[in-house]
């Protein structure tokens, strides 16, 4: 009763050809719970989850609330509160470094979400113009400064995000 029969995953083990106890899953499964994005990271699966990709979830006030609460936790912090671009992390603050310099340090600004001339995503195209498809691509990947949320997002809250961000559009 004290001795577990179980292997710890680090633990060798006999009963395996290759003596680890941690094996690789067999080729095409999927763990409990995870959704698969048939989208490769390539700007014409991008194009493609554009055309093809549309949010699963109804529109209503429960999601967008909960739309708005994710983005502003994962997303305001560049984005900005109202979806322009103008968040704390891309404003100018100085910084001391271990050797105690100075250094003023930023992040560049995502375009904004409305609708302006400057507001053009670096893959083309307005960025109030952006479809279900591309946002969630974006979500789940990550592009040039922005990385990847698909590890803090359930895909039920990307699309609840995208919802959101589509509401950020209209302004």
């Amino acid at each position: 009763m004290y001795d577990p029969l179980a292997f710890n995953p680090d633990q060798p083990n006999a009963n395996f050809a290759d003596g680890k106890t941690a094996q690789t899953p067999p080729k095409g499964t999927d763990p409990i719970g995870f959704t698969r994005f048939e989208y490769a990271n390539t700007l014409e699966d991008y194009e493609r989850a554009g055309r093809e990709v549309k949010s699963p979830l109804v529109v209503n006030a429960e999601n967008l609330e909960k739309g708005k609460a994710l983005f502003t936790t994962y997303c305001s912090v560049c984005h900005g509160v109202e979806g322009k671009g103008d968040g704390p992390i891309t404003k100018d603050r100085s910084v001391t470094d271990s050797r105690g310099t100075r250094q003023l340090e930023n992040f560049p600004p995502p375009p904004s979400y409305q609708r302006t001339d400057a507001a053009n995503s670096s893959r083309g195209g307005l960025m109030a113009d952006l479809t279900d498809g591309k946002i969630y691509h974006t979500i789940y990947y990550g592009h040039n400064s922005m990385g990847s949320h698909a590890s803090q997002l359930s895909p039920e809250e990307r699309w609840k995000v995208v919802m959101y961000v589509h509401e950020l559009q209209k302004k």
